[in-house]
This record gives structure tokens, C-alpha cells and sequence, in this order.
């Protein structure tokens, strides 16, 4: 009995011990931020209050915060924060840029805790371990995290927005975009179907420029962040083009939502140092950015379908679509259009389809809708006509002979695979995080293909991938319905 007493004293020590060496003490404390906990929630608290409108019915997978010192990033960090409160996250995988140790993939803290002035925040040390297992260039280098700031500085306001959850503190190395890659597909295959999960990537933007430039840099990089395109993002930080300390990072989460179909992005604050410290001569710039499909209550596991439009607003649009194809072939312009109907005002997608004698003259379109229904149709229309890269931009002796169709969407969901997809009911859209093919459900009925003929042309043709590679279980399979209507 007492040598199973002792047995256990000695177990339950180690343990102990284990936990202790692997609690990561704080870095920048009493430099980014208050040491003293009364003062560091104060000043938390006092950046929140003093946001400006903040849109809290979100259900955020992904969201960006800077990491610079809190009297400079601070106010901006306040709105990624307020934003996602009233999420309810079990584990937040915080990824960011490794500043002073250069190295090769990622590092993974895999268990105990990191240290705050506010307490300690516990590391999901299952989804950690399991994340070491998906790559041989994910490992754990604890000399990585002995200067770094990235992840520590995101921790106090996690820690006044929530309670109960725990972290995967990621810091990537230099710029691959395979380990991006292979750290969207990891991260999206150990999520899986929970919603409990937040992606935090940390990093400011562009640094040390005067403060025009910066800002014009900043507007650049945020636009293709807004595009979610990985491949121009990345390379227009290779090229210097545009600058985000983690962009390698940020990269990553551009793939990750592409590859769960991930469409709405909305940057909530910008800002840089000279709007806090008043020197523009050189400064650092802050964006605070969150992606989402849903709001909170909702639900994307179902078909939701397009919502009913009238006769007279198929009517309306497809007079929007043909005046609009009109004008620009014959001047080059672009109509204005106002409506007053608040169905055809609500923002959704659309492909418009050109036709003369049944053949195809053009077909372009915008799966994820970005702005009100009347100016989608209106660009589609437009860009069917004459950026349609199959064929020449249409003339004006076409224009008597033109027969249009749109297609308006739903709101893609991804399944689990093929066997969810219904030929004729749902368009699919295939996506390997870089690579993206789509097909209107009106093509299966079109083609009369089978469902391994559609998906292996959509693979194929359509995204310029392998025709197979709807069967590998890394690709993303989204679908989607249509209303579709056509001119008389």
C-alpha cells in the first residue's frame, strides 16, 4: 500500500513538473502592455469602450489582429475583439510570424499553458499533438518562442473576451507556400464539422513608411485579403508589393477559407502609429479583419436556396442585364442603376449567360455575392460581354441576335463528398485552396453528363486540376442552388 502511495506521490509530481516546464512566461510584459493586472484590464477595457460601430451577430472563423505595442495597435485590436464576443470558442489556433528566429515550417506549442499578467491560457494539447502528426515540417522548436511577441500579445484580450477556452499558439517560419498549404489542409481536416473553432491570425501591416504611403500600401494588401487570393497575396508581399509581417500566416488563411468556402470578409478598423503617436514620418499600420459565412443562429448545413424573386423582378433584371450590355458595347460606359426594391437590393450572386442562335457568346459571374443584387447583374452582364477570356468581346451587330439568362445563387455549403451533390438541383464548385472551378446546375441538364463525366470536367476543365481529384478527400466540394430565368 505504501509503495503504491509512493508510486503515485512520484507520478502525480512528475506530472506536476511536466506542466511547470512547459508554462511559457511572458515577454513584452511591462513593454506592449501593462505588467500589473488591474491596469492591463483598464486598458483593455477603455480601448473596447472606445470603438467605434461594431458588427457582434457574426459567426467569425477567421478573424486578423495586430500585435504591436497596446497604446499604438490597441484601439484597432479592440474591434476584432468586440466583433467575435459573442462566439463561443472551445479552441482558438492563434498563428503568427516568427520575428527573430528564422526557420524552416512551423512550431507548435504542443501542451501546458502561456502566462499573463491575467492568469494562465491553457493549450488544447490534443489538437496541438495531432497537428505535429500531419506534417514532418510541423514541429515543436521552443527557441522560437523565447523572444516572440506574436502570439503573447493577442492573449489578454482573449482573455477578457472569453472564458474556458484553450489555444494552438502556431509561429511560422519563412515564406513556403506549400506549408501554407499543408497547414490549411491540416487545420481543416482536424476541425472537420466543429463550430467551436476560431483561426486568430496575428500580425500588423506594412512598416516604417511615411504615412500616405503606407496607407495606399495598406489598401492594396487588404484588397487582395478581401479577394481571399492566396496566390496574389502572396506574391504581392514576395514582391514587396504589398507588406503584412504575416503574410505567411495570413497566406494560410487565405487557403484555409477558400478551402471551406469561407466568402465574407469585412475589414472593420484600420489604422497605422501616426493616427496614436502623431509622428507620420514613420509608421506601422493595423487591421483588424474577421470572415465569415454566417450570422449567429444560423445554420449552413442545409440547402437554403434562393430566395423567391417575382416575375416582375427576373423582368426587371434582365432588362438591367440587357441595357447594360447595350451601353457598354456601344459606348464603353457603364449604366447607373437604382431601384427601390429591397429584394433586388439585397447583396447576392449572379452569372449572366449570352447566347445568339444557341450557341455560347459569353457566361461570367460572381458565386458569392459582394454587392446588391441590381449591380451584380449589371457587372456580370457586362463582363460576359467583353471579358469573357473564350471569346471576343462582343460587337454591336451582335447585339440584335443576343438571348440572356441568369443564374442567381444561394449560398454555397461544402459536403462531405460526391454522394451529397443532386445533378440538376446543385451547381459545384471544386477547390483545392488555390485552384477553383465552378458549374451552374444547368449544366448537368445541359450536357447530360453522368456525375463522375460533370465532376471530372469541373476538375479538369473547369479548375485546371487532375479529372479525378473530386475522389481525393483534401479537395473542397461546395454546392449551391440557382434561380435561373432567361428573355422570352
Amino acid at each position: 500500500m505504501k509503495q503504491t502511495i509512493l508510486l503515485l506521490t512520484v507520478l502525480m509530481s512528475l506530472s506536476t513538473q511536466s506542466w511547470g516546464d512547459m508554462i511559457k512566461e511572458p515577454n513584452v510584459a511591462g513593454a506592449f502592455y501593462s505588467a500589473d493586472a488591474k491596469e492591463l484590464s483598464d486598458s483593455i477595457d477603455y480601448y473596447e469602450q472606445s470603438t467605434g460601430p461594431v458588427p457582434t451577430d457574426r459567426k467569425v472563423e477567421i478573424a486578423l489582429s495586430p500585435h504591436a505595442g497596446y497604446p499604438y495597435s490597441g484601439p484597432v485590436a479592440a474591434y476584432t475583439y468586440k466583433a467575435i464576443s459573442r462566439n463561443h470558442y472551445k479552441t482558438i489556433v492563434i498563428i503568427g510570424p516568427s520575428h527573430f528566429y528564422p526557420f524552416e515550417g512551423i512550431s507548435v506549442w504542443p501542451k501546458g499553458g502561456f502566462k499573463t499578467p491575467l492568469g494562465i491560457v491553457p493549450v488544447d494539447e490534443d489538437f496541438a499533438q495531432a497537428l505535429l502528426k500531419e506534417s514532418p515540417s510541423f514541429q515543436y522548436l521552443p527557441q522560437v518562442y523565447e523572444r516572440e511577441h506574436a502570439i503573447e500579445v493577442e492573449l489578454p484580450f482573449l482573455q477578457k473576451t472569453f472564458n474556458n477556452f484553450k489555444i494552438v499558439p502556431i509561429l511560422m517560419g519563412d515564406p513556403d507556400p506549400q506549408v501554407c498549404r499543408d497547414l490549411a489542409v491540416a487545420l481543416d481536416k482536424l476541425i472537420g464539422r466543429r463550430d467551436d473553432v476560431l483561426i486568430l491570425i496575428s500580425s500588423d501591416m506594412s512598416h516604417y513608411y511615411t504615412y500616405d504611403v503606407a496607407n495606399q500600401m495598406d489598401a492594396l494588401t487588404l484588397k487582395a485579403v478581401q479577394a481571399i487570393d492566396p496566390k496574389d497575396f502572396f506574391e504581392g508581399n514576395v514582391a514587396r508589393k504589398m507588406e503584412m509581417c504575416g503574410f505567411v500566416p495570413m497566406t494560410t488563411a487565405l487557403i484555409f477559407a477558400r478551402l471551406r468556402g469561407i466568402n465574407h470578409v469585412e475589414v472593420l478598423k484600420h489604422a497605422n502609429s501616426g493616427d496614436t503617436s502623431g509622428d507620420k514620418s514613420r509608421v506601422v499600420g493595423y487591421s483588424s479583419v474577421i470572415f465569415y459565412n454566417h450570422l449567429l443562429g444560423e445554420s449552413g448545413s442545409q440547402d437554403e436556396g434562393v430566395k423567391v424573386l417575382s416575375s416582375e423582378e427576373k423582368n426587371e433584371l434582365l432588362n438591367i442585364a440587357r441595357r447594360a450590355i447595350e451601353t457598354y458595347v456601344k459606348t464603353g460606359k457603364t449604366i447607373d442603376i437604382t431601384t427601390q426594391d429591397a429584394r433586388l437590393n439585397e447583396v447576392e450572386g449572379a452569372f449572366v449567360t449570352i447566347t445568339i442562335h444557341g450557341a455560347l457568346r459569353g457566361c461570367i459571374g460572381n458565386i458569392i455575392g459582394q454587392e446588391p443584387l441590381v449591380e451584380t447583374v449589371r457587372d456580370m452582364a457586362v463582363a460576359a460581354a467583353s471579358q469573357d477570356p473564350r471569346f471576343p468581346p462582343l460587337t454591336e451587330a451582335e447585339l440584335k441576335d443576343i438571348h440572356l439568362e441568369i443564374s442567381v445563387l444561394s449560398q454555397p455549403r461544402r459536403v462531405k463528398d460526391a454522394s451529397e451533390i443532386q445533378l440538376g438541383k446543385h451547381g459545384v464548385i471544386v477547390s483545392d485552396g488555390q485552384h477553383q472551378g465552378v458549374f451552374l446546375p444547368q449544366v448537368a441538364t445541359d450536357t447530360g453528363w453522368s456525375k463522375e463525366e460533370f465532376l471530372a470536367q469541373l476538375c479538369s476543365q473547369k479548375a485546371g486540376l487532375p479529372s479525378d481529384c473530386w475522389k481525393d478527400p483534401k479537395i473542397a466540394l461546395y454546392v449551391f442552388t440557382a434561380d435561373v430565368f432567361a428573355e422570352k
